[in-house]
């Protein structure tokens, strides 16, 4: 009894048609779904870029590490 059935959600619906209207209720749509997609499209921008800078990173670590190595080992030949 106090859940709300489909027939009652069909009137509510068709309520908010008589209201608003098909069109106005389409560029409604059309507007959510392009602030979703603008949303998933910053997250994934954010991602990439620090998957990036992750990778850069990883790389700079590692041409130091390995010029590191090299040194050590020009100095003991010059000695």
């Amino acid at each position: 009894m106090g859940g709300i059935s489909i027939w009652q959600l069909l009137i509510i619906a068709l309520i908010v048609v008589l209201l608003f209207g098909t069109k106005k209720l389409r560029s409604l749509g059309g507007d959510l779904g392009g602030a979703v997609k603008g949303f998933k499209n910053a997250m994934s921008s954010e991602e990439d870029k620090k998957a990036l800078e992750d990778t850069e990173a990883a790389k700079t670590a590692q041409t130091t590490q390995q010029a590191t190595e090299k040194k050590p080992e020009s100095n003991k030949e010059q000695a």
